[in-house]
């Protein structure tokens, strides 16, 4: 794996991940290595509903650091045992080494919001929340990557952020805090991406993979014995397990997608989590979202497929 392709890489490292993607290398461009590009993808967003669903349920009984503990560990120990064989210990060492940290402890305050809000909201809603990420991301490279954004982009973004006032809908009565946590996540994110950007080729794609997790997973496991329970059935150790090396496959998969088609390609293909959370949702915890959530996800999604496209356009 060719560490060009870190930028193309990190728009799927967060829970319910978003398509801000750039272009990544792709050694052969044949229908078959697109469509198995697609496929790939395709298998990354039936996993990641499944992964939030597992953390929605086990934080109604759990203490919340717990679960984040396992996401984060579950993660990190997936990635060692894929990386770690190849690369040895110079896995461990980046050319920014403060960079990496710093992108990995804003990941790692993104997704301890993300889970909080779980407790309070509905899969759905969540995901939907979370697509504003990459709009966060357009207007956020202007200052701080010195790119340029053309006027139907801005507009795309606007439009984008009033589907999620929808959602969240504040002053109306229905506004909830989960969705205000969700969009902080959110926001976090793009953070984290502009960062992942700021990297660049200096450190390859697997570092950067690994400090992802890195951060959360020592603070929490340091941090175990304080909040620690244990937990009370057999079914739940199973989720405690899963939960974390559901990340990893994700990212995994993601990978393999990236190295296989464009990001153009197969970025479109993310929104498809909404139809996944929307099931699981109302399958385990039956939530079912209300005509705001539909309309501003909506949206979201028409407003973020806008800008992918014309960023598509753009890099031509």
């Amino acid at each position: 794996m060719e560490s060009k392709s870190v930028r193309g890489l990190h728009w799927a490292a967060h829970p319910t991940t978003t398509a801000a993607m750039t272009e990544s290398p792709v050694r052969s461009n044949t229908r078959q290595q697109v469509l198995r590009g697609i496929l790939f993808m395709c298998l990354a967003i039936c996993i990641m509903p499944a992964m939030n669903a597992t953390a929605k349920y086990l934080v109604a009984d759990y203490p919340m650091p717990q679960v984040v503990w396992a996401r984060f560990t579950g993660h990190f120990l997936f990635t060692i045992a894929i990386f770690l064989p190849s690369l040895g210990w110079r896995l461990f060492i980046p050319n920014r080494p403060a960079m990496q940290f710093g992108r990995s402890a804003v990941m790692f305050t993104s997704n301890g919001l993300f889970i909080v809000a779980l407790a309070s909201i509905s899969l759905p809603t969540s995901s939907a929340i979370m697509f504003t990420a990459p709009l966060m991301l357009t207007a956020l490279s202007v200052p701080f990557l010195g790119e340029r954004v053309g006027t139907r982009r801005w507009v795309a973004v606007i439009f984008g952020f009033t589907g999620a006032i929808l959602i969240i809908r504040p002053g109306l009565g229905g506004m909830q805090w989960g969705a205000i946590l969700t969009f902080g996540s959110a926001a976090l994110f793009a953070v984290y991406q502009i960062m992942t950007r700021k990297i660049g080729d200096d450190d390859p794609a697997e570092t950067s993979i690994v400090y992802m997790a890195l951060i959360g997973a020592v603070i929490m496991t340091l941090a175990l014995p304080f909040y620690f329970e244990t937990p009370r059935e057999p079914l739940h150790w199973m989720l405690f397990g899963v939960v974390g090396c559901l990340g990893g496959v994700t990212q995994y998969f993601v990978i393999k997608s990236l190295q296989c088609a464009p990001a153009s390609i197969v970025a479109p293909y993310l929104y498809g989590e909404l139809i996944g959370a929307t099931l699981l949702g109302f399958a385990i915890f039956g939530d079912f979202p209300d005509l705001w959530t539909w309309t501003g996800a909506s949206i979201i999604v028409a407003s973020g497929l806008y800008v992918a496209y014309r960023e598509a356009v753009v890099r031509r």
